[in-house]
């Protein structure tokens, strides 16, 4: 059920208090002019969330980019969470998750043929772009919601299903970055990580709870998951399997480094049960213990074949990570997909490439 498993630190409480008193009173200073943000002469769409922790931005933002780089110029503007760099950088083929962050790594490694970059100044960084590619017809912001010093032309704000909003609290003692008040900034709320098998009537519970207005469009999506691809193809190795190959005699081992990873665990257990599973906080940097644990832990197995399942976000942090021979050979990641549900894509789809066709229309004319 929608938000079933939230839990909430009641001693934290009085500290959420204050810290509501202080984000509500940044977010009027912004509403009265006070804080000034700034609109371009380009779209520029933020994908964003109330709520820390992972609501599955980056397949998201992979959606977006797969349905408008056909036929537009796409750029992905990120702050590189975690990253060892400062300022603004510019991703290429040989930029790596400590230069510019594992999302904005494996956004680039995955789409190689777009423009990605990273600035914690989302401002700075939209003219940095605009400046060295002055043909860019979109801009992603990615994790930007709070970020008001840029005003987008579309606001995309993504809720956990399994964390309801209504039910939460802000920081410390819930999860919440701002009160859910404030989602009456969005254009566009996307409940994300649904189960398939929802029913009608939770979807019109879930509208309910929200609280939405009549200018905003909310859609559901659910994850969908690929085959699993080797972190380090090799020749003669399988590149490429589904879970369903891995058989009962062989080892599997689950290893994760993000906010939840109970939706990939549940869908894994479909096929194999895991000997054993090992979860790290999100965005984690792995450190030579870590690896150490991974490796004993991984040798411990004694099935015919050895395989360690990671996510897409671990890998683009394990590829440059000092792994033994025998891990890499057994090292796969599960990409994963969002689809919509109640067939609302084809909406969704239209709602997005006719706003930047029509504003790309006017700013033409007023040039």
């Amino acid at each position: 059920m929608y938000g079933e498993s939230i839990k909430i630190n009641h001693w934290l409480v009085p500290f959420s208090w204050l810290y509501g008193i202080a984000t509500k009173t940044r977010n009027k200073l912004f509403d009265w002019g006070i804080l000034p943000a700034e609109e371009f002469d380009i779209p520029v769409i933020s994908v964003g969330n109330l709520a820390v922790g992972g609501t599955g931005k980056t397949p998201h933002i992979e959606y977006l980019i797969e349905l408008l780089r056909p036929k537009y110029r796409v750029a992905v503007l990120s702050r590189g969470y975690k990253r060892k760099s400062r300022g603004f950088v510019l991703a290429d083929e040989k930029s790596t998750a400590r230069e510019i962050g594992d999302e904005p790594y494996q956004i680039k490694r995955k789409f190689p043929d777009i423009t990605v970059a990273v600035d914690a100044n989302r401002r700075r960084g939209i003219k940095s772009l605009k400046e060295g590619f002055p043909d860019l017809d979109v801009i992603l912001l990615d994790d930007a919601f709070q970020h008001r010093f840029v005003t987008p032309l579309v606001s995309i704000v993504l809720t956990d299903y399994n964390r309801a909003l209504h039910l939460d609290k802000l920081l410390p003692a819930g999860r919440l970055r701002e009160s859910r008040h404030e989602l009456s900034r969005a254009d566009i709320v996307i409940v994300t990580k649904c189960p398939a098998e929802m029913k009608p009537i939770e979807y019109n519970l879930i509208a309910r709870w929200l609280h939405l207005f009549p200018y905003q469009n909310l859609y559901f999506t659910t994850l969908s998951y690929g085959n699993l691809q080797a972190v380090f193809p090799q020749s003669g190795e399988t590149k490429e399997m589904g879970l369903k190959n891995i058989s009962g005699n062989d080892g599997l081992m689950v290893m994760t480094g993000i906010a939840n990873p109970s939706p990939m665990v549940k869908h894994i257990a479909h096929f194999h049960t895991p000997q054993i599973e090992l979860h790290y906080p999100d965005h984690h940097n792995f450190s030579t213990s870590d690896l150490n644990e991974i490796t004993t832990r991984f040798q411990s197995m004694n099935g015919e074949k050895n395989y360690i399942v990671t996510t897409e976000k671990d890998a683009a942090r394990l590829r440059t990570a000092h792994l033994d021979d025998s891990i890499k050979r057994g090292l796969y990641f599960l990409p994963i997909r969002v689809r919509f549900m109640r067939h609302a894509g084809t909406s969704f789809d239209e709602k997005i490439s006719d706003t930047i066709y029509k504003n790309r229309r006017v700013k033409r004319r007023g040039k």
